[in-house]
C-alpha cells in the first residue's frame, strides 16, 4: 500500500529539521504531491512534518489519473496518454498499479514529485488538522477526492 502525501503550506519560519524532512519527502512546494511506500521511516517523517502536509492511501484509480496528467518522466518529458516512457515501458494502468504497492520509489522511470493546482473551492483552514475541520494531517481515503480536485 502507497500513501499520496500533498504539501500544504510553505515553509516561512518553519524549523530546519521540517525543511528538511520536506525535502527527503521530494516536496519542494505547497501543492505538490508524492506517492511513498507505507513504511515506519515515511510514517516518522510525516509525523514530523503534520502541521505542513497531508496525506492518506492512495487508489490505482486516482494514480492513473493522476499520471496522465501530471506524470512526468525522469528527463521532464510528459507521459503520453496511452504509454510509458521508453516504448516498451508499461502502460498508464500498469505504472498505476505498481505506484498503488510500492510508491514512486518503484517506479524509477519517473519523476518523484507530481506539480498540482491549487484545489479547486479553495484549501479549508491550513492551520488546523483534518479532523477539526482543516486540510493538515491523515485523511484516510479522503486524500483521492482531493488530488482528483487538483488535477
Amino acid at each position: 500500500m502507497s500513501w499520496m502525501i500533498v504539501r500544504v503550506r510553505g515553509t516561512i519560519h518553519a524549523r530546519h529539521d521540517v525543511v528538511e524532512t520536506l525535502g527527503f519527502l521530494h516536496l519542494n512546494r505547497p501543492n505538490h504531491a508524492t506517492v511513498l511506500p507505507e513504511s515506519p521511516n515515511v510514517r516518522g517523517m510525516l509525523s514530523k512534518v503534520q502541521g505542513y502536509v497531508t496525506w492518506g492511501e492512495a487508489d490505482a484509480e486516482t494514480l492513473g489519473l493522476l499520471l496522465a496528467a501530471r506524470g512526468e518522466t525522469a528527463e521532464g518529458t510528459r507521459l503520453a496518454a496511452g504509454s510509458a516512457p521508453g516504448g516498451a515501458a508499461p502502460a498508464i494502468p500498469e505504472l498505476a498499479a505498481k505506484l498503488a504497492k510500492g510508491g514512486l520509489p518503484a517506479a524509477a522511470e519517473l519523476k518523484p514529485l507530481f506539480r498540482l493546482k491549487a484545489p479547486k473551492g479553495g484549501w479549508r483552514s491550513t492551520k488546523k488538522p483534518y479532523a477539526l475541520g482543516g486540510a493538515l494531517g491523515y485523511r484516510g481515503r479522503a486524500v483521492n477526492d482531493l488530488v482528483r480536485k487538483m488535477i
